[in-house]
Order: C-alpha cells, then structure tokens, then sequence
C-alpha cells in the first residue's frame, strides 16, 4: 500500500528510463536516452531527457529500467509517476 493520500492515475502513454538518483524519499531522477537526427546535417545526435518522478512505494533503485507515465502534478518539479520497474540493476 503506498503512503500517499491521493491516488494517481497516469494520464497518457508510458516511457521507459533508468533510475538516476535514488537519494530522496518517493522521489526518483529518471533519464530517457533517445537519438534525434540534425536537421542539417543528417547526423544522429544523442540527447536525454531528465524527470523527476513520484514513486510512492520506494520500489526502484539506482540504475533500474522503469516504465513512468505523465500524471497530475505533485510538486512543483514531479510530473511524472513510476508504473512498474522493468528491470532490477545487477548489484555488485
């Protein structure tokens, strides 16, 4: 059961990323890596997109593949909420 008061719905298609940061409490850093081509020169270029997203269970961790889907907003920066974690990262 999560410890939040309200209950959030995702709002619209899932992306998937990897946990970043893990360090506060319900609150993950997920980066989207993706390749867009220039406009120009036709060359493909890396770019990431950085969330902040609301995991209410403390379910992932640092390095975890996680599927995160738009929701309402919860602060001023969250946005975005965990679905479900694809898969755990090997701890060494």
């Amino acid at each position: 059961m999560s410890k939040c008061a309200v209950e959030l719905k995702p709002h619209g298609p899932g992306r998937v990323g990897v946990v970043r940061s893990d360090k506060r409490d319900r609150t993950r850093t997920v980066e989207i890596r993706y390749l867009a081509k220039h406009p120009k020169y036709g060359k493909y270029m890396r770019k990431r997109t950085v969330l902040q997203v609301h995991d209410a269970d403390n379910a992932s961790a640092e390095g975890d593949r996680v599927e995160v889907a738009p929701c309402r907003p919860v602060s001023k920066t969250k946005r975005w909420m965990l679905v479900r974690v694809v898969e755990k990262a090997t701890r060494v």
